[in-house]
């Protein structure tokens, strides 16, 4: 298998890999918000943030611009480790509104440690050659970022590509041209159901460079086993959130359930802080309590892995089983067992 345990070094701290990214909704009051969970889950000291959503929150930018820190804005501790997206996916129907530069700026005033490079996702309604002139524009803003960049933060260039070639060829040509400390593949959101597809893309993303590797969007129970696999080193994701909006509960190596489909219980069959405290009456009629429950259940599918390399267990038989349950998974992971037995 491909797995890997690395360390980034980042100006607030260092954060050990494979690693989880919680997409968190800065600033923004609604029920959707993320819930808090710094210093409640020991091993998660991470979270994902929009650059350009923040910067388009007036009140907000002009607190930062003013002094004030992210972390406060978030009440998250200061050794908080935060990776800043470029806002790329708002770039999917509508025209890029930023440039390198800005979003350099931008990043760097809220106190990032990894930033993302302005991309221009790919759709699967678009024509070809609209794919391909999004994936030129998305390697030109990197390649200015990285001409731009000369911070202690990390840089990830931001990759697109529907074919292997395509995504490999991408990646040599900014690991020739370009400084990066990793990279970030994206677009794989849209086509998060063509499980063969995805796990050819972040093999071939895989086997194209030896750099820190993050997946955009894909950090979910289902997905994040065949990542860890893959050797993917980071993930974010906002499926706690999405999840919960939907009364889904998930469960780590099955999946998720919607609650409506459960029979009355008293408890539900998980001891994390959430629900080894609370009924199964109390927990689905507040979905905050829901949220961050999922939330727990995508830190312990990530533990699990981890203790299964740790303890020197057969990760692949391990796997066979994880899969058993859903054939599409199950032979998304046995074309990824071939490939990556190739590479090994």
């Amino acid at each position: 298998m491909l797995y890997r345990e690395q360390t980034l070094e980042t100006p607030h701290g260092t954060v050990d890999t494979p690693v989880l990214f919680p997409v968190r909704n800065v600033g923004k009051r609604s029920s959707d918000n993320t819930p808090e969970y710094a210093d409640s889950i020991p091993d998660l000291n991470t979270g994902m943030i929009n650059a350009r959503a923040i910067r388009q929150r007036d009140p907000q930018w002009e607190r930062i611009q003013a002094g004030s820190s992210i972390r406060d804005e978030m009440e998250v501790p200061d050794e908080t480790i935060l990776f800043a997206d470029s806002g790329g996916f708002d770039f999917q129907s509508d025209e890029v509104d930023t440039t390198p530069k800005r979003t350099l700026e931008t990043q760097r005033a809220i106190g990032a440690d990894i930033f993302g490079t302005v991309d221009r996702p790919l759709s699967r309604n678009n024509r070809s050659a609209e794919n391909e002139r999004r994936i030129e524009e998305s390697t030109k803003y990197a390649l200015e970022a990285s001409d731009r960049h000369d911070g202690d933060e990390l840089l990830f260039a931001s990759v697109h590509g529907y074919d292997p070639e395509t995504v490999r060829n991408t990646l040599r040509h900014l690991d020739r041209n370009g400084e990066f400390d990793g990279y970030a593949l994206g677009s794989m959101v849209p086509i998060r159901t063509d499980y063969e597809k995805v796990t050819k893309l972040i093999l071939s993303a895989r086997r194209s460079t030896d750099k820190h590797l993050h997946v955009y969007g894909l950090g979910g129970i289902v997905y994040q086993p065949l990542l860890l696999y893959l050797g993917v080193d980071s993930f974010d994701s906002t499926a706690f959130i999405r999840s919960a909006g939907n009364r889904n509960y998930l469960i780590p190596g099955f999946g998720g359930e919607e609650l409506r489909n459960i029979e009355e219980i008293d408890r539900l069959p998980c001891s994390c802080p959430v629900c080894s405290s609370r009924s199964y009456a109390e927990i689905r009629a507040h979905r905050d309590l829901l949220t961050r429950h999922n939330l727990w259940a995508l830190v312990t599918e990530l533990r699990r892995f981890r203790y299964m390399a740790a303890a020197d267990q057969d990760i692949e038989s391990y796997l066979d089983l994880r899969f058993q349950g859903n054939s599409v998974t199950q032979r998304a992971y046995r074309i990824a067992k071939q490939q990556v037995r190739r590479l090994t």
